[in-house]
């Protein structure tokens, strides 16, 4: 058995002002998607599942097929608007797509291993992809998930607020809680590192600099997909006339965790990891690949 990665790539990119999925950062073009695909098959992934919107699919085929092929199977699901939406709901009067977890639940079809779940504009390393492949390889309990963590100081952006799922761990280092945080930023002090803080409607709430939170990085077992279609089809029944409301993972997990459907082990992750949200943020990711290449880490050419 080798276990499937899910690549989530159906955003439309508001911040960043394009299609950051298929936009090149590597040396010689590469995408971000690029290096997770590498690092997922020399971890020991057999399938990738590209969760797009229709009309990236000609893109996506013309970009990925040819390298991929004879290294990894592939396959593409499509994040509709209506997927998975009661019926009863009728038409939907909305735009933006529903989320993350409403992402994952779009490949239920195309998914029947153990699998892992990543953003396509995230660099995880290659420690990362080796932790998940490991655990969904030889964890056997279906309740049991996965979350590779990254401390809160190494995900920012120097150019403005990010979204992250803040954990909160049990002492087991499995997972209490995870909450996502929209506007998560470094305040500015001057020459001083300023504190982290998350901003909602009532204020702010200071973060320490090891807070583990979520990168997206996730590994679930096939047997969570039903319970995410009860999930959803509840959250969507709630959040019908909400059209920016967004059903994340984080969300799918908090409910598996308080329902006793479900636990998640956490693990530390060691690996460098970088992205993208803003377009000022594109030097450093590029700038970021030419480094590694040149460490060795990454041949020349990945392809």
């Amino acid at each position: 058995m080798q276990p499937t990665l899910l690549i989530l790539a159906a955003g439309i990119g508001s911040r960043y002002g394009g299609i950051k999925q298929l936009d090149q950062f590597g040396p010689n073009g590469e995408t971000i998607i690029d290096y997770s695909l590498y690092d997922a098959i020399r971890a020991g992934f057999g399938k990738v599942v590209f969760i797009i919107r229709e009309e990236l699919r000609k893109d996506f085929e013309e970009i990925f097929l040819p390298k991929l092929a004879g290294k990894i199977d592939v396959d593409f699901a499509i994040q509709a608007l209506d997927s998975y939406v009661p019926e009863e709901l009728g038409a939907i009067q909305r735009t933006k797509p529903w989320g993350t977890g409403h992402a994952m639940l779009c490949a239920w079809e195309q998914t029947d291993t153990p699998f892992a779940v990543i953003n396509a504009d995230d660099f995880y390393g290659q420690e990362a992809f080796r932790i998940l492949a490991d655990f969904l390889v030889n964890n056997t309990d279906d309740a049991m998930h996965a979350l590779v963590g990254y401390e809160v100081q190494n995900t920012l952006s120097d150019y403005g607020s990010v979204s992250r799922g803040v954990c909160d761990l049990n002492a087991d280092e499995t997972l209490s809680s995870v909450i996502e945080r929209t506007k998560i930023y470094r305040q500015s002090a001057g020459d001083d590192v300023g504190q982290i803080v998350f901003e909602e409607a009532d204020g702010l709430t200071v973060l320490a600099p090891d807070t583990p939170v979520s990168m997206n990085f996730w590994g679930f077992k096939p047997a969570v997909f039903p319970l995410v279609e009860e999930q959803f089809a509840d959250y969507a029944r709630a959040n019908y006339n909400a059209p920016k409301a967004e059903f994340y993972i984080p969300t799918i997990m908090t409910n598996l965790i308080q329902r006793n459907q479900g636990q998640c082990q956490v693990f530390r992750s060691q690996s460098e990891w970088f992205g993208v949200t803003y377009p000022d943020d594109k030097p450093l990711v590029q700038a970021s690949f030419k480094r590694l290449h040149e460490e060795g880490k990454y041949p020349e050419r990945l392809w």
